[in-house]
């Protein structure tokens, strides 16, 4: 299942709800786009017809005799060695823990690795928070700095491991989950090697788009932004790495004898999945990567840098917005783009593009607000005012950016309808209807009474942007 599958056909390829039709302010149903693939992808239709083939022979696994569990054990172990042949770990002595998510991994391996506060972690401002909070939680993290477009060089990454105390571990994004970038993640695994300091790599941006990176020790990714939004992930690594001290959860499944006293801890990985694993999960997932490769990387590829080119020259091309991120237009990202639009919130804009237009775009901090607070150029004084706006409850002025990001159903005419709505917004016209803020949540809602969008939602219900 590895990168070198042949192309069976290129994409973009549907995906379970394209098109669903959404009724906006003027009354006419749209069909709902979602520019929103780096937070949650929906199903590819293999995913889904797979998933209900499945369902009827669902049981329990690993300990049931009956005809269903072994079934199901026998999906569930098939699952796990497609995630191990997807990454390129097929016979080496790695395994694959099946988790729920990125950050469910990358906490899992922040405890297994049993860091204490003398350990240092080599990490970067550009990461999301599940690449941040988990290392600075157990060790201490010195960070990797980035220029104004967000971007650092391998020189300065060798600086940060250079540094003493020695570094215990680098944890490097794959891909960044705000403006595509695409770290020379080969160049610094090499780099942090020579020096004998393991590596992790948060490819949950990545996997859906490039090969996963095969050199370092450890990989984290997602299901749900690989189109089997089904609540699986993989924590990948080598098993040494686990058979050594307690697991990271403690139950049932991860052991072989029980005493009062004393516990005999299985082998892993099955000493990491104490529990009833989500088995329909990771059917789910298998069935994503066996459609991902069947596709190919090439096609997958070229799609995502025709629609990046696309997307990022075009919002260039709108007066009144601003890109943010890496500006050479030669510059190779994923197909997403974080902006802002001048005179109008970046909570507006997303309420206007769903209110209006029938397009679901991300606002916010995206869960990297160091990475973004860099990216605006916000001061010191800035931040500590919006944080004690927050602690009196007010998420009307929390900074952010407007995020668009494409998938493998993304068509060029989206990204146009995109940037058409974009262009209006842009503009400084008034919106068709009057909106209004909620202070609790930041979010705008257009008023009730003056056109067919419902502002229905639950009580309670958080904000779009908090991260």
């Amino acid at each position: 299942m590895s990168g070198t599958v042949r192309a069976v056909g290129g994409p973009p390829i549907a995906l379970v709800g394209d098109g669903t039709p959404v009724r906006c302010l003027d009354g006419t149903d749209r069909p709902y786009l979602s520019l929103d693939a780096a937070a949650s992808t929906a199903a590819l239709p293999a995913v889904w017809a797979r998933v209900e083939a499945f369902i009827p022979s669902y049981s329990s696994v690993h300990r049931g005799a009956g005809y269903k569990s072994r079934l199901s054990t026998d999906a569930y172990e098939d699952a796990r060695a497609a995630v191990l042949d997807f990454a390129g770990r097929s016979g080496r002595d790695d395994v694959a823990i099946i988790c729920r998510n990125t950050t469910e991994a990358l906490n899992h391996l922040a405890y297994r690795l049993n860091l204490g506060r003398d350990d240092v972690v080599v990490t970067t401002v550009v990461e999301h928070h599940a690449n941040l909070l988990p290392w600075a939680r157990v060790a201490s993290c010195r960070y990797v700095e980035c220029g104004p477009e967000g971007t650092f060089e391998v020189a300065d990454v060798d600086a940060a491991l250079d540094a003493q105390p020695r570094p215990a571990l680098l944890a490097l994004t794959g891909a960044s989950n705000v403006t595509g970038w695409l770290p020379p993640v080969d160049a610094i695994v090499e780099s942090a090697h020579r020096r004998g300091v393991p590596v992790v790599v948060d490819a949950a941006q990545l996997a859906p788009h490039r090969p996963l990176p095969r050199a370092p020790e450890f990989l984290a990714f997602s299901g749900h932004k690989l189109y089997a939004p089904f609540g699986a992930g993989a924590l990948v690594g080598p098993s040494h790495a686990f058979t050594e001290g307690d697991p990271f959860l403690a139950g049932g499944g991860a052991v072989d004898l029980v005493d009062l006293g004393e516990v005999l801890w299985t082998e892993p990985p099955e000493r990491e999945e104490a529990g009833s694993p989500n088995v329909v999960g990771a059917v789910a997932l298998h069935a994503a990567l066996r459609s991902m490769c069947e596709v190919g990387w090439g096609p997958i590829i070229e799609h995502d840098r025709r629609l990046a080119r696309r997307l990022r020259e075009g919002l260039r091309a709108i007066p009144g917005v601003h890109l943010l991120g890496p500006q050479d237009p030669g510059h190779d990202t994923l197909p997403l783009a974080a902006f802002t639009v001048e005179g109008v919130p970046h909570a507006l804009v997303a309420a206007r593009l769903a209110a209006e237009e029938g397009i679901g775009v991300r606002h916010g901090c995206f869960c990297a607000h160091p990475y973004l607070a860099r990216l605006l150029g916000l001061t010191g004084a800035q931040m500590a005012a919006y944080r004690d706006e927050l602690r009196r409850g007010d998420r009307r002025r929390v900074p952010g950016a407007v995020r668009a990001s494409c998938g493998i159903n993304t068509t060029e005419a989206d990204v146009d309808r995109l940037l058409a709505a974009l262009a209006r917004i842009a503009t400084g016209a008034p919106p068709p209807v009057a909106y209004h803020q909620d202070p609790r949540t930041g979010d705008f809602f257009p008023d009730p009474e003056a056109g067919h969008w419902s502002t229905q939602r639950a009580t309670g219900a958080g904000a779009c942007s908090p991260g």
